[in-house]
Parts: structure tokens; sequence; C-alpha cells
């Protein structure tokens, strides 16, 4: 028995039978993982900070429902609108981060979050799909028109966002743009001159950074040469799998989410290993890695550029966080403060995977060329 007919042309009908179900359900698994690892993570943090046990999971539930509602809402719309929602949320986000180094409040180092009531939004959490999606469609009309400045379009907005970035300054997310904001460009047939040129403006950047700015020399020194510094963290993400084996502890029986800081964020995977195991590590990691490929797969077929550059873009920022994240966790990457998609504590990163995979989503349904009339009626009707 099927939840709504195939004769059925309303709007949510339409979305049932064009989205793609197995992405879906992956996608529900990791965000149910999420909910218990917060359920099992954040109240040994919340009794430190002298809250109360369920603070965070109450905060963060809240957040899910927000995350949820904006990712159905997202994935529902029709492909221009997708296109228009990010050309409209990266200039909003331009606006949030101007107003984020003019007022927000200087915190460890750096100032990333405004604070609004009792929550704080960290602007640029919000910017990386949006960016995305602007790139693409600048790259998708040179292909249409090769007068139009497209290329040097992205480019200004590119450094622009990076200007933001490292002002706050925030490297790890300024390291992550550049990298998918690079994949796109080669993908929308960038010259292989201009391919070397930006590796190597970008490994002169990294370098530069490692040679100017003393938090990242730290950083990298402690990955490449561990007894130049402090890796308790790491360390002790790495005793939490050791301790874990195969099979975990058991949920609530962890002891490192007591010791280690951000083990509701950065190192909640860390938290995972420790009560689960390996085992259902791998489990989790497989589920990211069939989010991604089946994206992917997706979108071999595809014909329409904007489309291909956009819904890449966004699977692949998907996919290299959650990377980042885990090879922080397991020592195979320099520390880098990173959340986990979906599972990590975080109402800005939560709502911005939530618009990433809702964009996912809607550019991937199946049939939208040929339902695209029934879909762009349909959402008008509601």
């Amino acid at each position: 028995m099927t939840v709504f007919s195939r004769t059925d042309t309303s709007l949510i009908s339409n979305w049932w039978w064009t989205v793609d179900r197995w992405l879906l359900l992956a996608l529900a698994g990791v965000i149910a993982f999420g909910i218990v690892m917060t359920f099992g993570a954040s109240p040994a943090i919340a009794e430190k900070l002298d809250l109360e046990p369920f603070h965070f999971v109450k905060r963060q539930l809240s957040f899910l429902i927000l995350a949820m509602t904006t990712m159905f809402g997202i994935s529902l719309l029709p492909i221009i609108w997708v296109r228009r929602l990010g050309v409209v949320l990266f200039l909003v986000c331009l606006c949030l981060l101007a107003l984020t180094m003019a007022i927000a409040p200087e915190a460890k180092g750096a100032r990333r979050w405004l604070r609004i009531g009792s929550f704080t939004l960290q602007a640029s959490e919000l910017l990386k799909p949006a960016f995305i999606v602007f790139s693409a469609w600048m790259f998708s009309e040179v292909h249409k028109n090769p007068k139009f400045k497209g290329w040097f379009i992205s480019i200004i907005s590119y450094l622009i966002v990076m200007v933001f970035l490292i002002a706050q300054p925030d490297f790890g997310q300024a390291i992550l743009i550049s990298l998918v904001w690079a994949v796109q460009f080669f993908m929308a047939g960038l010259p292989m001159i201009w391919v070397l040129g930006l590796a190597g403006l970008g490994m002169s950047g990294v370098l530069l950074a490692y040679m100017f700015l003393p938090h990242v020399t730290s950083r990298i020194d402690r990955f490449i040469f561990p007894g130049t510094g402090d890796t308790y963290q790491v360390d002790t993400a790495l005793n939490a799998f050791r301790s874990g084996g195969l099979f975990g502890r058991g949920p609530g029986e962890g002891a490192v989410k007591k010791i280690l800081p951000d083990a509701h964020t950065d190192f909640i995977f860390a938290v995972t290993g420790e009560e689960f195991g390996i085992i259902l590590c791998l489990i989790l990691i497989c589920l990211f890695a069939v989010i991604v490929v089946r994206c992917l797969i997706n979108l071999m077929k595809e014909t329409d550029l904007f489309v291909f550059l956009a819904a890449s873009g966004l699977i692949i920022l998907f996919g290299l966080q959650a990377f980042i994240n885990l090879g922080v966790n397991l020592s195979l990457l320099p520390s880098k403060g990173m959340t986990l998609p979906f599972i990590s504590y975080g109402g800005s990163s939560l709502l911005s995977m939530a618009i990433v995979m809702g964009m996912v989503l809607a550019l991937t349904k199946s049939g939208v060329r040929d339902n695209l009339g029934n879909l762009n009626s349909a959402w008008r009707r509601s």
C-alpha cells in the first residue's frame, strides 16, 4: 500500500514520487544516530557547565525540528527556486558576515557568532551552501552566454568570502569552501593552466598561514611532530576508540565525554567509538558514503549544467566536512574545529546541513524535467 497515488498531482505527492528515497533513508539513518549521540554525549558536558543534564539535548531537538522543517520545505522547491534561494541567501549571509565583524563579541580569539536572544548564529555556516549555489549559477551562465562574466563574478565573490572568513579568523571554513569552489570551477571547464595556478595559490596560502599565524603553525607542528605541543584532545580521542573496541562499552557508559573538551561537538565521533564500538562507527561512515555516492550516481546522467554543478558542489561539501571531522578524530588530519554533519551539537551547523541536503534532494529528484510543469504548478497552488 502506497502513501500517495501516482495519479495524485499535489505538491507532496509529486515530491514523494520524484525524491530519491534511498538517499532519504540513508539521511534519516544519520539523523537518527545524531539524536542518539546527543542524548549520550551532551549530559556530561551540561553537568560540567552546571546546567541541567538535558540542557543541550532540548536545544538540539529544537534545532532539529527547525532544520528538518527547513530541509523538507527546500526539497519541495523546483530548480529555479533553489537557485533563487541560494542567491538571496548568499547576499544575506554577506551582510551577516559584515555585521559579525562589526558587533559580534570575541570568543576564543575569533569573531564568528552573532547573538540573537538566547541563541548564537554562525553566518559562515549558512554561507557555504549559498555560495556553492551562487557559483554554480555563475559558471552555468557562462556556458549559455560566453560573453557573460560569470567566472569573473564568481572569483570576486570568492575573494570577498575569503576576506570575511580570514578576518574572523576561520581558516577551517575558508579551506573547506576553497576546496569545493575549486572543484566546481574545474568541473565547469576551467583551463588546465588555471587549475595549476589555483593549486599553486592554495599551497602558497597554506604556507603563508603556517609561517605567519601562530595557531596554524602550532596545529600543523603538533600533527607532524606530536611531541612539540599539547595533543591531549587527539590522544584522548584515540584512547576512546581503543577503549570501545569492536562493540563498545555500551550507551552512556563512556568516560571520554567527561574529560574531553568539545565531546558533544567536534569530538562526538570519539564518544561514538567508545560507547558503540568500531563496528557501529563503520556503519555510520558507510551511511555518509552512501549519501555522497548515491547523489553522485544520480548526477551522472544530468544534462543541466547548473543542477550538476550545484548538486555536486553541495554533496562534496557534505562529504568533505564529514571527512575532515572523522580525520581529526582519528588523528589523520591536523586538529580543526569542524562539526560532523547531523551528528554534532550545534544549531548553525545543523541548519546549514539541512539547507545543503534540502537543496540536494530538490536538485536530484528523478523525472524532474518531465514533471517540472506539474511541480511548479503544484508548488504555486500550495
